[in-house]
């Protein structure tokens, strides 16, 4: 088959010997390295338990998004709560948690912590499953722990209203898998000429090419590719949060990904896409890092405040970045209280000078925090 026939890349007589042009890339890699670098460099200096609060933030917010890419909404104290557990950081009470956060944290903190273990089939077979654990991605029955077989059809990636989709992308057929995944993960285990940031960015192509389950192949392929940095960044613990990054920009992600996977085995345009995003990530870290020094400062410029456990749960949930207006309406349905407590508590907090109300007033009134003296 000439190149000219091949619709996708896993067609060509070449796959999977990945091109790139290692000179274009090698600005954006370096440029990557410093800003980790300045990254790093500020964690070792803020004290462990603020490293552990920074931490706790990224992976929450990895786990969330590489979910809400796929159209899937985490709800996001549970998973801080799932995480703080795992990782022993005091967050105060925890919220309830059920067996679908459990899985996507399970796979989330897998692919970091144990970054040097090998990733064999039954390694991701167990992350996935970790994501389905009732066997039903939505109301649809999938396999499960086990690659697709394509009893209905192939595997196709599509898009637009029902009558007039597009299919963007086509996997490889089932009966290829065992070949495909096996050839992948002996390149994933072993040393290879790629430098690490670019094995990366290509182990995250190449199991979102080969597409092996019936879902959850994008949440892997981004574990996967977390895995690779950790690797890369010899530590066990993650402080930016590429998933993030990519749900920021989603569009991009599934355009750069839909135009590689139809063009020949030079990726160096998706591998640029990849750095640059990667390096937005690494930057997007130094807020949620000055985010977490200001909440630090906070504390110690409240420690003595006597406040109630709601208090404490709703202070937080405004310096984690609240996201519109907290009114008392608000704060009764998070705290679970009555209104009558919640005005009780947000009163008692504007008089102690913590908070202060907004511009709007009447049926609009809502409160943020005040400013702390420099």
């Amino acid at each position: 088959m000439n190149s000219s026939d091949c619709k996708y890349i896993w067609q060509a007589n070449d796959w999977p010997n990945w091109h790139f042009d290692l000179a274009a890339l090698a600005g954006p890699m370096a440029e990557v390295s410093r800003a980790q670098g300045v990254l790093l460099g500020r964690l070792t200096d803020v004290g462990m338990a603020l490293r552990d609060q920074a931490s706790l933030a990224t992976l929450t917010e990895d786990a969330v998004k590489t979910s809400e890419i796929e159209g899937e909404r985490l709800n996001v104290d549970s998973v801080r709560s799932s995480i703080a557990r795992r990782l022993g950081v005091d967050i105060g009470a925890l919220a309830p948690v059920d067996r679908h956060v459990e899985g996507v944290v399970e796979m989330v903190l897998d692919a970091t912590a144990n970054r040097d273990a090998p990733v064999s089939r039954e390694r991701l077979f167990g992350w996935h499953a970790a994501l389905f654990p009732n066997g039903y991605s939505g109301l649809s029955k999938i396999k499960v722990g086990a690659w697709r077989d394509d009893a209905g059809g192939p595997m196709q990636v599509v898009s637009g209203p029902i009558g007039r989709q597009r299919v963007r992308f086509e996997a490889p057929p089932a009966d290829r898998l065992d070949a495909e995944t096996h050839r992948f993960l002996d390149w994933l285990n072993s040393a290879s000429n790629e430098p690490p940031l670019l094995k990366a960015g290509l182990g995250h192509l190449w199991f979102v090419t080969l597409h092996p389950f019936d879902d959850g192949n994008g949440r892997i392929a981004r574990a996967i590719g977390d895995l690779l940095l950790a690797r890369a960044d010899g530590g066990p613990r993650r402080f930016y949060s590429l998933s993030a990054q990519i749900q920021r920009e989603r569009k991009a992600y599934y355009d750069i990904l839909e135009r590689t996977q139809k063009r020949s085995m030079d990726v160096t345009e998706w591998l640029l896409w990849f750095l640059e995003t990667l390096h937005r990530a690494v930057d997007q870290a130094e807020i949620t890092l000055d985010a977490v020094l200001a909440k630090a400062r906070f504390w110690r410029h409240w420690d003595s405040l006597p406040v109630n456990d709601r208090q404490v749960k709703l202070l937080n949930r405004l310096l984690d970045g609240f996201e519109g207006k907290l009114t008392s309406s608000k704060w009764a349905a998070i705290a679970k209280c009555s209104q009558d407590t919640a005005l009780r508590d947000i009163n008692d907090l504007v008089t102690r000078g913590v908070l202060r109300k907004t511009d709007a007033g009447g049926r609009s009134t809502s409160y943020e925090l005040t400013d702390l003296p420099r």
